[in-house]
C-alpha cells in the first residue's frame, strides 16, 4: 500500500485533547495550535510539569561536600 492511500495519522493533543493531523502541515504538532504550544511550555518553565525520578542535587552545599570527601568523612 502506497503512502497516498494510507489515512494520516492523528494524535491527541497533549493539552487540550484535540485531535490533530500528524503532518508537515501542521508546524505545531503535536500541538493543535500556537495556543496550546505555549500553554505547555508555560508550565514547564513555571515547573507544573516535571519529569519523575529523585530530587535534582542542591549543589549549593558543594564545596562542604567535596572538603568532606577530602577528609575521607563519611557524614
Amino acid at each position: 500500500m502506497s503512502q497516498h492511500n494510507q489515512r494520516p495519522l492523528t494524535v491527541a493533543c497533549p493539552q487540550c485533547q484535540k485531535k490533530v493531523e500528524w503532518s508537515e502541515k501542521n508546524p505545531y504538532r503535536p500541538f493543535c495550535s500556537e495556543r496550546c504550544k505555549l500553554i505547555d511550555l508555560g508550565a514547564w518553565a513555571d515547573e507544573s510539569h516535571r519529569i519523575a525520578g529523585e530530587p535534582a542535587l542542591d549543589e549549593s552545599n558543594i564545596d562542604e561536600w567535596l572538603a568532606r570527601a577530602d577528609r575521607g568523612d563519611d557524614r
